[in-house]
């Protein structure tokens, strides 16, 4: 009976309807909720310096294919290999967001998770003209910005943007990386704080540096989102 519910689970005439039906509820909460944004030229101000890698917490990336608000803004977004990923692929796919599969993880299961591949397809994807959009924080290690993204941008020259989308209708999962699923009908808020460059000639030390300043910013922007909603409270859960 297990391996009968789990071939079901896995059969990709269900993972492609489970994605489909996540892009169209994704689009209703989109729509009904009113979005703010921080600062409010947001857009005129990063549009001269994409493509650019875009950079968000794991667990707050269902509606990050909304940041693409123009036909002509060209994006990727770096989707695990798991199983559990063909459902986001196919949602974002849907919603008009090119996909690269793969780890954004630097650890020792970097090569077996398709890493390497990965990496060398968000380089050259940036030098197409594609934002590259992609998880800071590496998978178990909830709000800790890994050293993946930070190579990007050294090795592409492109610039990291973090942002922040909260709605103040969701819920919460206890997992670990406190997923939030976003509800319809409520009040949400985009955030990104500044650009971040990489020097191609940055050391270990300078990469630190910057590692941990791209970690301060995601938690400012988070911050910064739950109180534009009206849920403080929140601002340390999102």
């Amino acid at each position: 009976m297990k391996k009968l519910l789990r071939n079901v689970l896995r059969s990709s005439w269900l993972q492609r309807a489970v994605g489909l039906l996540t892009a169209e509820y994704l689009r209703l909460v989109w729509i009904t909720n009113k979005f703010s944004f921080e600062p409010v030229d947001v857009y005129p101000r990063v549009e001269p310096d994409m493509p650019a890698i875009f950079a968000f917490w794991h667990g707050q990336h269902f509606l990050t294919p909304f940041i693409k608000n123009k036909e002509s803004y060209r994006a990727k977004v770096l989707i695990s290999r798991h199983r559990d990923g063909e459902f986001n692929a196919i949602a974002a796919e849907r919603l008009g967001i090119g996909t690269i599969r793969g780890s954004g993880d630097h650890g020792s299961a970097f090569h077996r998770k398709g890493g390497v591949g990965a990496f060398k397809e968000m380089v050259r994807a940036l030098e197409d003209g594609y934002n590259v959009a992609l998880t800071a924080d590496v998978p178990k290690r909830s709000r800790v910005v890994g050293l993946g993204i930070i190579m990007l941008a050294r090795e592409s020259g492109r610039p990291i943007m973090p942002f922040a989308m909260a709605t103040s209708r969701f819920i919460r999962l206890k997992n670990w990386d406190r997923t939030t699923i976003n509800l319809p009908f409520g009040r949400g808020a985009l955030v990104g704080i500044e650009t971040i460059w990489v020097p191609p000639d940055a050391d270990a030390g300078a990469m630190e540096k910057i590692r941990a300043h791209v970690e301060s910013v995601l938690n400012e922007a988070t911050r910064r989102a739950y109180v534009q909603i009206g849920r403080p409270e929140e601002a340390g859960h999102g």
